[in-house]
């Protein structure tokens, strides 16, 4: 097993070559994304959501995100594995130690990945310092729906806007090694993906992120009810899991998705 590794995901932010992400859940999934050449799997606290069929991302355990780590683990061989810490088991530098530390021993993630801005600066250098590799999340962080008051654009006031662009570049600076920008306008995730040295991950954030990433799901066309208008659904015109899965990744890698319907 030879895992991709964050140096080489840097290497690629350099070379300016797109990086492909998705989400998934079980080990069936993780090996055909690897099989097709996915770079980064994420553990989204999405199964929240898609699996397990909640409104929100909130009722998920970190005993959750372990358990589909596992899975996720166990099915790939060649992709970066990121989890997502669920929602108050990183609400104290200390408490984000501990739980940070299972995912790692237990789950087998190679990278954590925490929702918040400034306020998280002490936690992502007390992870970084320990040897935890972190991924920042701005822009719509779902862990946080009740205090947005639902699925909104971040960033679209200059006042907003300016506390993304200090929050990255201060997440940055405490040791965060990736970047994911949700719901973003498209000029301003551009401008802050220039500005850092760390690979920037945008779902519903344009095309100049270093990386995109969508949930496995809404990519298939399988998610119960409305997509996200930053999504799409890569199955029709594929006709197979596989294919659409490889069709994802050409659009990335090539720059077709997203496209301007994509972006806000």
């Amino acid at each position: 097993m030879n895992r991709l590794t964050l140096t080489q995901l840097r290497k690629l932010k350099t070379q300016g070559e797109k990086i492909t992400c998705l989400t998934v859940y079980d080990a069936s999934f993780a090996a055909l994304l690897d099989q097709a050449g996915i770079e980064i799997l994420l553990v989204g606290d999405s199964l929240g959501m898609v699996i397990q069929g909640h409104e929100t991302t909130l009722p998920v355990t970190v005993e959750h995100m372990i358990y589909h780590c596992q899975q996720v683990y166990r099915g790939s061989r060649n992709a970066l594995l990121i989890v997502d810490m669920p929602f108050m088991s990183y609400a104290t530098p200390d408490l984000a130690l501990h739980s940070a530390a299972r995912l790692l021993q237990e789950g087998q993630a190679q990278v954590v990945k925490l929702e918040g801005g400034n306020w998280l600066v002490e936690t992502v250098r007390l992870l970084t310092e320990r040897g935890i590799p972190v991924c920042a999340h701005l822009g719509l962080t779902p862990q946080s729906i009740h205090r947005l008051g639902g699925y909104r654009v971040q960033g679209r006031t200059e006042s907003e806007a300016n506390n993304l662009r200090h929050d990255a570049l201060a997440l940055q600076s405490a040791g965060a090694a990736l970047l994911v920008l949700e719901c973003v306008p498209g000029n301003l995730a551009a401008e802050i993906t220039q500005s850092l040295d760390i690979p920037v991950i945008g779902i519903g954030a344009g095309s100049a992120c270093d990386a995109q990433v969508l949930v496995l799901y809404d990519m298939l066309g399988i998610t119960p009810g409305k997509r996200p208008s930053f999504s799409k659904d890569f199955l029709p015109e594929t006709g197979s899991i596989i294919t659409a899965i490889e069709a994802f990744i050409k659009a990335v890698k090539t720059g077709l998705f997203p496209g301007p319907e994509h972006t806000f």
